[in-house]
């Protein structure tokens, strides 16, 4: 495709910017990293447990600078984006260990700056800075959108929508579409109504029972302030492939907002935020996507494939430093790693693996490092042995939210109870082909169709003066891997 006008100055721009953060940078080295997920991922828990324990004394083993002594302090600065909110870290963390509640979901982008004193392995100080940019993984599958005309856009949307498990789901959608001419007169009702049962369609597509991840635009599920805007009124039409909308139709009104929804919120979070990323965490519900079967792996599998082709991947050198950013490391992280005993961790790990290894393999032709892990950046459950007669079973111990329900058992979010995890298969296939396994039960029968149950944060015991530990699983492996190399 031949680059248009507008995205020759979006490039301009791009490159300007590139130039101040690298004379910024040579000054005050700084690493951006990305912190997203889609809906329900642990975004926020993640980088509340990350800050949480870098500033107050966290147990991180694996991360070679922090164990070995050589990080002096962490501390956090105010953010230089005075245009973005920040992150509400210590609202967020009063929340998770005061009221052992898990803080609310990202629906817009934050940042924070947090300031780390280290000593290099030459015994030199130096100072990194750390600006942790959170925003919805949703909002990533919007990238593509930039390079596809309103009709290779509906054609697109209204095949996925026609697929078997989505079908029943986008039937009243659908019913209207079929009313609706595209020729016909531009129509402010008929644009709201089919932006409403979109809207409800994706919505629907979400809920945990089929867990969908491929759901663009992404704002339309987290509207913010541009909600009933006209940049968020419109939806899908059946129009021809190559055909030219007449003027002042409804095709054409459709056209012009499908347009500004891409000026008005896709660009600007491109260049602004995006674009000058340099290193990336994507987290993914895993766990969600087993419950709800082959079709919500296969389209995670989508997702993950479509949110990998908008990074700008590549070995980090000058020249692209200078002019073309790149993020030059990539962490895909199943999270929720404390719902399976430790024993299936290396399993959920393998199934991940499988899950972006085709998104993966561009990555590692650009010569970007990219790895997956197994963690729980905040542990809600430990591990111990139940004696059922002469079995002992590995379960999981922990407190699931008021007004959980299992086997006809109603949790009053108080009492802790222990639950028998299942295993994962060996063979990361047999859930794509919709083999079963043995999911979360409160008894060890094979034929338990459950859903896992959602735990309370632990009850933290206090430890002398100091604040009390977040207990966690493998987070210092991903701070490792994300920015080890650069404390050297």
């Amino acid at each position: 495709m031949t680059p248009s006008f507008s995205d020759i100055v979006e490039e301009a721009r791009l490159s300007a910017r590139a130039l101040w953060d690298y004379g910024d940078n040579f000054f005050n080295p700084t690493v951006r990293l990305g912190v997203t997920g889609l809906s329900r991922a642990g975004k926020t828990v993640f980088i509340s447990a990350l800050i949480h324990g870098l500033t107050r004394g966290g147990r991180f083993p694996v991360f070679e600078p922090y164990a070995t002594g050589r990080i002096a302090r962490a501390r956090l600065e105010p953010q230089p984006d005075d245009a973005v909110p920040r992150f509400a870290y210590e609202s967020h963390i009063h929340t998770l260990i005061s009221e052992r509640l898990w803080p609310s979901s990202t629906t817009d982008i934050s940042e924070l700056r947090l300031v780390i004193d280290y000593q290099r392995q030459n015994g030199a100080d130096r100072t990194l800075t750390l600006d942790i940019v959170d925003y919805p993984g949703e909002w990533l599958l919007d990238l593509p959108l930039l390079n596809k005309s309103f009709a290779e856009w509906s054609a697109e949307s209204l095949a996925l929508s026609r697929e078997p498990l989505r079908a029943s789901l986008a039937k009243p959608w659908h019913r209207y579409l079929s009313a609706l001419t595209a020729e016909g007169r531009e129509d402010e009702q008929a644009a709201l109504a089919s932006a409403r049962l979109f809207t409800d369609y994706l919505r629907a597509c979400r809920d945990e029972r089929f867990a969908m991840s491929l759901l663009p635009p992404g704002r339309f599920l987290m509207p913010g302030n541009l909600a009933n805007s006209p940049a968020l009124t419109f939806a899908p039409l059946d129009v021809p492939a190559g055909g030219s909308a007449p003027d002042g139709s409804l095709w054409a009104m459709m056209v012009r907002r499908f347009e500004a929804y891409k000026d008005v919120v896709v660009r600007p979070f491109f260049r602004d935020h995006f674009a000058r990323l340099d290193r990336q965490i994507v987290l993914v519900d895993a766990l969600a996507a087993f419950n709800a079967g082959p079709e919500a792996l296969h389209d995670l599998e989508a997702a993950l494939a479509g949110i990998l082709d908008c990074f700008r991947i590549g070995r980090s050198t000058i020249l692209s430093t200078l002019f073309r950013p790149r993020i030059d490391r990539i962490l895909f992280a199943a999270t929720k790693a404390d719902h399976l005993h430790h024993q299936s961790h290396d399993r959920l790990e393998a199934i991940l693996r499988r899950i972006v290894a085709r998104a993966a393999e561009r990555a590692e032709h650009a010569e970007a490092t990219i790895d997956v892990v197994a963690l729980a950046a905040v542990r809600a459950t430990r591990e111990a042995i139940v004696t059922r007669g002469r079995e002992k079973l590995p379960s999981l111990l922990g407190t699931p939210a008021k007004g959980e329900t299992a086997n006809g058992e109603t949790f009053d979010g108080e009492t802790e109870v222990a639950t028998f995890p299942g295993d994962l298969p060996d063979d990361p296939e047999a859930l794509f082909k919709g083999a079963a396994f043995r999911g979360l039960s409160s008894t060890p029968s094979d034929k338990a169709d459950f859903r896992f149950l959602k735990f309370r944060p632990p009850r933290l015991e206090q430890e002398g003066d100091s604040e009390p530990v977040l207990p966690h699983i493998r987070l210092d492996r991903a701070l490792q891997f994300l920015i080890g190399d650069r404390l050297q």
